[in-house]
């Protein structure tokens, strides 16, 4: 029998100790969608060594001066489509390409990048390229695989938390510290 797991849509996924794979160890991924279809989220806490400005002089070099966020950190999203940047940020503000899932949107456009470098885009917003995602049933049996921790996302580790506390942070939502979880995994 198959263990049905809930949508975990507007959650956070923590990556356990023993996390293999580079592109999740260490990673906190905020979950946007989560269905029968698979899940899509944005890692939080990984910095790409990219600011805003490297962006937009790569996407719009007759715009090189910009306003105070020039130096705004964009993050590594995620594997998939590392070549498109993704704006979440929090629900209001709409672009061309923004879509809300709950109580946060994405948007994959240029005129949000635009609209932050010139100090008029939303007020909390994280640039990210790539983004996180899982095929049917993946996710899940990640999961049953003991790869994540999980628990309801709290925009505040997202966008007023410094980067390197992030992981931490979205395991406290749980009660956890991370450095006392056992490196040894088991199924009861």
């Amino acid at each position: 029998m198959t263990a049905t797991f809930p949508s975990l849509a507007g959650h956070f996924l923590i990556a356990m100790p023993l996390m293999s794979d580079p592109h999740f160890a260490e990673s906190v991924v905020y979950i946007l969608t989560h269905d029968e279809q698979g899940a899509l989220g944005i890692i939080i806490n990984r910095p790409s060594g990219l600011t805003l400005a490297d962006v937009l002089e790569q996407l719009q070099p007759e715009h090189a001066t910009l306003s105070d966020s020039d130096d705004q950190d964009v993050f590594l999203g995620g594997p998939v489509q590392s070549e498109l940047g993704f704006v979440l940020h929090n629900i209001g503000p709409q672009f061309q390409g923004t879509m809300n899932f709950g109580s946060l949107s994405l948007t994959s456009s240029q005129d949000a990048l635009a609209a932050i470098a010139q100090g008029q885009g939303p007020q909390q917003n994280l640039i990210a390229l790539g983004h996180a995602g899982w095929g049917a049933g993946q996710l899940e049996e990640e999961l049953r695989d003991n790869a994540w921790l999980s628990c309801p996302a709290d925009p505040n580790v997202i966008f007023s938390t410094p980067i390197e506390q992030r992981r931490s942070a979205a395991a406290a939502l749980l009660g956890v510290d991370l450095e006392r979880l056992s490196h040894q995994v088991g199924h009861a």
